[in-house]
């Protein structure tokens, strides 16, 4: 595709002669932020590009009784096989026209074995069962596979109480194979000379059956209950994947003998599929990730892509005349700051046999065992298929369909449907793919051509507040003949179906950064619709939506004060403080004080910088006091225009006086003395107290007579016993909790 670049830039709605008043930018760009978005016809790359998604087509979904359709067999005349549950119906589906062909139908002799089904049969309504008439001998059976054999005849693997092997010449049906003790036949694999593979349960069985299903052998048994699939290697040997242990085999035909090829620590090898590259690709799910979808299960998460391996060569691109009439490359502008985070680092390899969580996984395993890891998801992984370089993987229970290149580390989701739960199985269908889906059951083609439109809905952008939406501006190969649009609305609330919100606008075809003409409003959602042709579709690969915000007033969000450093002047107070402002303005700060009661406010310090101030209480009185801390956006904005906002901190007390001893009575008796006295304070409690007797170094506790320092006055009671006659000095020491200190001495005379 020709294509040239186009610059764009960024240009405000507004112009703002407010220097705080500065644009903001939003940037999708990432598989994350689109996949909050809703899509339309349109597809998620897992680098985060939007482009069109292949047009399908519901081919059918009237099958009356069935819940599921397990496997689909397409012949070359584009008709196709379809076995379903859980009455082991066959359908042949051509030309628009569904007919059941398996069981034959109804003679008038055989009217008596219908019964009617003891439980419901409408897998979407439970409530409201179809009575519909089933044989009693394929009530509740199911057909897990279908297949041609060598000769072109259809093979069904019918499973249930009467497991067996029928085959279809186009005419009539008749039994093959009936393996013994097997419930289940879930795999059927041919090899060059016709060979037909079964692979059974519940015990684990492999048979293989010569080019016209004759002659039965017993190939190989495992230790596992079911072998869910097979396939036949260039090398000879068959492959088989098993459930309970996620164990891929090896298996040497010609010996019988079998070795393990990978134990994949998941619960489940639920197909395998040769790539054209060689390698082979195990699908393995656990039952973790079978309960997470069952319940709903946690959104899709993708590690950003850091690197990638070399793509094939593109042509430059032509920035000649005749490339600009043929198609545009839009570019997004660059911007100083992004609004994104940055990006996660991609999680570690995966120990070998180690799978952690709820996620399903594709392996790639080379002839030697050698395996990689190349694709995770929260789902069941049902069917692969192998379409030109890419693996389509149908998957549930969200009935979502993966493209993925191993080559390019890349995934796409190109369809999820938004009825049936699950995607069982996919198959070439002329040049395009037919794919089936379960509960309900639906016959889909995907075709090979783009879906002619499709739009993709963003997830609200959340300004924070009220703002004005300047012009969006994309990332984009736009291809001749193909175009993208957008349209947007806005609001105020968090609710994408909130009936306030402003209507769409009408859509504007995208050459340029469009002005999106949207009222102010703190939510916006924009939507981009994507028109194609048939082989072309436009591709984006980032959207960029700028707004700005009014200047706000910035606000002080907390006060604390408490004690300075160790090494400040006794009294001096450590006030610290936060403030925001959500223009992202320069602040400062002005610091008022009042004694609690007085109406006026006293400035402590003006044009402050720094959030944290210390005070020197001993310049004013004891008391309570309040703080006023008030920021300014002034260094932002013009004097006209700056705004404030103050915040009143909670009542604190200036106390810089010790306490005082209001009474006290000294008494000697002999050679013992008793001390007592009330100590005081005006504003804080009395925390401490201590004696010495004649200089001693070390001072004695003691507590109040009450045991508790609790109260603003205390009681205390000294007691000295066996003192020496002459005179001794007691000496006393007091503080209260803002750690003012009293100090006090008393004479005692011994005679």
């Amino acid at each position: 595709m020709n294509k040239y670049l186009y610059p764009v830039f960024v240009i405000l709605a507004a112009a703002c002669t407010c220097s705080a008043v500065t644009s903001k930018i939003i940037r999708h760009k990432t598989f994350d932020d689109f996949s909050k978005g809703k899509l339309q016809d349109t597809i998620i790359s897992s680098r985060g590009t939007i482009s069109l998604a292949a047009a399908s087509q519901v081919l059918a979904q009237d099958f009356n009784d069935v819940w599921s359709i397990n496997s689909i067999a397409c012949k070359d005349d584009d008709s196709v096989y379809i076995g379903t549950s859980p009455n082991g119906r066959i359908y042949k589906y051509k030309d628009g026209k569904t007919v059941c062909i398996y069981p034959p139908d109804l003679g008038k002799s055989e009217k008596k074995q219908l019964k009617e089904p003891n439980e419901p049969n409408e897998p979407n309504d439970p409530n409201k069962p179809h009575k519909i008439a089933v044989r009693k001998h394929i009530a509740n059976e199911h057909v897990f596979k279908l297949a041609f054999d060598s000769h072109g005849n259809l093979l069904a693997a019918i499973s249930g109480a009467n497991c067996r092997l029928i085959r279809y010449d186009g005419k009539k049906f008749e039994t093959v194979f009936e393996p013994n003790k097997t419930s289940y036949i879930f795999a059927i694999a041919l090899d060059k000379a016709g060979n037909v593979f079964l692979g059974t349960g519940p015990k684990g069985h492999i048979w293989r059956l010569d080019n016209k299903c004759r002659n039965p052998q017993l190939v190989y048994t495992c230790q596992d209950k079911n072998i869910m699939c097979l396939i036949v290697g260039k090398d000879g040997f068959l492959y088989a994947g098993t459930d309970t242990r996620g164990l891929v085999y090896k298996i040497n035909l010609e010996n019988k003998t079998a070795s393990i090829l990978y134990d994949s620590g998941q619960n489940e090898i639920t197909d395998l599929l040769f790539g054209s590259d060689g390698f082979l690709y195990a699908a393995a799910t656990s039952y973790k990730s079978i309960k997470a979808q069952l319940k709903g299960g946690p959104e899709p998460t993708r590690p950003l892509i850091l690197g990638k391996p070399e793509a094939p060569e593109e042509k430059e691109a032509d920035d000649s005349a005749e490339a600009k009439e043929e198609g545009l490359s839009l570019k997004t502008a660059n911007s100083p700051h992004d609004s994104l985070p940055p990006p996660s680092p991609v999680p570690p390899e995966l120990e070998r046999g180690r799978p952690a969580g709820s996620e399903s996984h594709i392996y790639r395993i080379d002839p030697n065992g050698f395996v990689i890891d190349i694709f995770s998801e929260t789902a069941v992984f049902f069917t692969m298929y192998m379409q030109k370089d890419q693996i389509l993987l149908g998957t549930g229970n969200k009935a979502q369909m993966f493209a993925v290149n191993p080559k390019t580390e890349t995934d796409t989701m190109i369809y999820e449907d938004k009825i049936s739960s699950q995607i069982t199985d996919i198959k070439k269908f002329g040049n395009d793919v037919v794919f089936a889906t379960a509960n309900p059951p639906k016959l889909i083609k995907l075709k090979s051509a783009f879906a002619p439109t499709g739009d993709f809905q963003s997830a609200l952008i959340d300004a924070g507040q009220p703002a004005q939406w300047g012009k969006l501006q994309i990332e984009a190969d736009i291809p001749a003949n193909t175009k993208i649009s957008v349209s947007a609305r806005t609001g105020n609330v968090d609710d994408i179906n909130d009936p306030t919100f402003s209507s769409w606008t009408q859509p504007v075809k995208i050459t340029e950064p469009v002005g999106l003409a949207v009222p102010p409003g703190r939510f916006l959602q924009y939507k981009l619709i994507l028109d194609g042709t048939n082989t072309a579709a436009p591709v984006i690969r980032e959207v960029a939506v700028a707004y700005v915000i009014p200047n706000l007033a910035p606000r002080v969000t907390d006060i604390t004060v408490g004690k300075a450093e160790k090494n400040a002047s006794p009294g001096t107070r450590k006030i610290d403080f936060k403030a925001e402002d959500e223009n992202g303005d320069k602040l400062i700060y002005q610091i008022d004080f009042r004694k609690k009661g007085r109406t006026g406010w006293i400035k402590l310090i003006d044009d402050l910088e720094k959030t944290s101030f210390d005070w020197d209480t001993k310049t004013v009185e004891d008391g309570i006091y309040e703080l006023k801390v008030t920021a300014s956006d002034k260094p932002s904005n013009p004097i006209t225009s700056a705004l404030t906002g103050s915040r009143i901190s909670e009542p604190l007390t200036i106390d810089n006086t010790p306490p005082a001893i209001e009474k006290h009575e000294l008494k000697i008796t002999g050679h013992s003395a008793v001390l007592t006295l009330t100590v005081t304070d005006e504003f804080s409690i009395i925390s401490a107290f201590s004696y010495t007797v004649d200089s001693n170094a070390d001072w004695i506790s003691v507590l109040p007579d009450d045991n508790v320092f609790d109260t603003i006055t205390e009681n205390f009671t000294i007691k000295l016993q066996d003192l020496k006659p002459g005179q001794h000095v007691l000496a006393i020491q007091t503080s209260d909790a803002e750690g003012n200190i009293r100090y006090k001495t008393f004479e005692i005379d011994i005679k």
